[in-house]
């Protein structure tokens, strides 16, 4: 059985642009009309949609392509774009999810351009057609309202691409600074598969971004893109179910990176410690070994993911007197986790359930939330969560 509210999955093996997400979004089954309709309720004069279909490699979708008066195509500032988003008539969910992920493009070409925020101005950005593309985007998931959004590694092309500020190297710099520690991949196509605006859309919407993922799916979309090359220039896009993983499906590969230290001040290490956690680190622990000519000291492991070796180390190297670390890769096996809200006599709190091979094996509350009932009670925290475990098992009972 389908559930009210399916996942979607992005598989952009050759890409994504805006106008390839909003076809696939059609494709998958939001109405050509709705669309339309709300896209209408913005500011903008002159301009049409021509959706039509289209083929790339027999694989056959939707192509979107918008047309518009030459006067307007014209730069755009970040601060002019939300101000036409708000004074339109389109629900206030969409509004916040369009200025949401244009926030998210000025964010990046603030950084890249070292300009305040405010005065990032868009270029192809600001054409009429990117903003028909990031609002079409935000129309499209309010209308689908997917419990999750889930993306494959995205292929991001190579070669050259021509820009306002002059031919530039795919993927265009503010494509990589939005894909910043997201999977990525080059070199599939000769051109620029993977736009800024796709980008932003990924960057915003996604949840979850894997490849491995296990699903029922329950409809596929396709976008055609502009492109003809070898490998078809096609989006292509999920709604699906995602299933409960096994325990074969909850392992991943982990990186540890461990130093030995007996000459530092044991009131730094709660804040080495916390820089750790800050920087990326999944789990920090200090273990007490014996050292050369029998001198106590302390070993700190740190359990992380690749893309954060690089400032863990540096934080390990700069803030503590160890002179060295080790780095080795493990293979990480875990119980799956859910989190969940219970309504207690208390208010709420928040509830952490585990899973193996999709059977519940334990739950218990949240620490914090016992703690913070506690100082605001004045009752002893072992009585709380003897109350809350007693609700939780009242409510499994039901």
């Amino acid at each position: 059985m389908q559930s009210k509210n399916p996942a979607i999955y992005y598989d952009c093996f050759s890409g994504i642009s805006g106008d390839m997400n909003l076809a696939a979004m059609l494709d998958l089954g939001v109405p050509e009309d709705h669309l339309l309709a709300e896209l209408k309720k913005l500011p903008l004069k002159d301009f049409d949609i021509k959706i039509t279909r289209d083929s790339r490699n027999g694989i056959f979708g939707y192509r979107v392509d918008v047309t518009y008066n030459e006067d307007q195509h014209h730069h755009r500032d970040l601060k002019a774009i939300l101000k036409m988003i708000a004074s339109s008539s389109l629900p206030e969910p969409t509004k916040s999810l369009s200025k949401e992920i244009f926030m998210n493009l000025g964010k990046a070409e603030s950084k890249i351009h070292e300009v305040p925020l405010e005065e990032v101005h868009f270029h192809e950005v600001g054409a009429v057609d990117s903003i028909i593309d990031i609002v079409g985007a935000a129309i499209c998931y309010i209308y689908l309202n997917p419990s999750a959004v889930y993306a494959g590694t995205i292929e991001l092309g190579g070669g050259k691409v021509n820009s306002s500020h002059g031919v530039l190297p795919v993927p265009a710099p503010a494509t990589a600074e939005l894909l910043k520690n997201i999977p990525t991949h080059f070199g599939g196509a000769d051109f620029e598969t993977t736009t800024p605006t796709g980008a932003a859309i990924l960057a915003t919407l996604v949840d979850t971004f894997a490849d491995t993922v296990s699903m029922n799916i329950h409809g596929v979309g396709y976008g055609i893109g502009h492109k003809i090359s070898a490998n078809p220039n096609v989006l292509r896009v999920y709604t699906c179910e995602i299933l409960k993983p096994s325990l074969s499906d909850m392992e991943d590969d982990a990186w540890v990176m461990e130093c030995n230290i007996d000459d530092m001040n044991p009131e730094w290490y709660e804040l080495t410690m916390e820089k750790l956690f800050k920087n990326g680190a999944q789990d920090v622990f200090l273990t007490n070994i014996l050292m050369k000519k029998s001198r106590p000291g302390v070993k700190i492991s740190v359990l992380c993911k690749q893309e954060h070796l690089a400032d863990l180390k540096k934080t390990l190297l700069t803030d503590t007197t160890s002179l060295g670390l080790r780095i080795f890769a493990v293979k990480k096996t875990f119980l799956d986790r859910t989190h969940d809200i219970l309504l207690t006599k208390f208010g709420e709190v928040r509830i952490k359930s585990s899973y193996y091979q999709g059977k519940l094996i334990r739950q218990k509350p949240e620490y914090e939330d016992c703690k913070r009932i506690a100082l605001e009670t004045s009752l002893p925290i072992e009585h709380i969560l003897k109350d809350i475990e007693h609700e939780l098992k009242h409510k499994m009972e039901k």
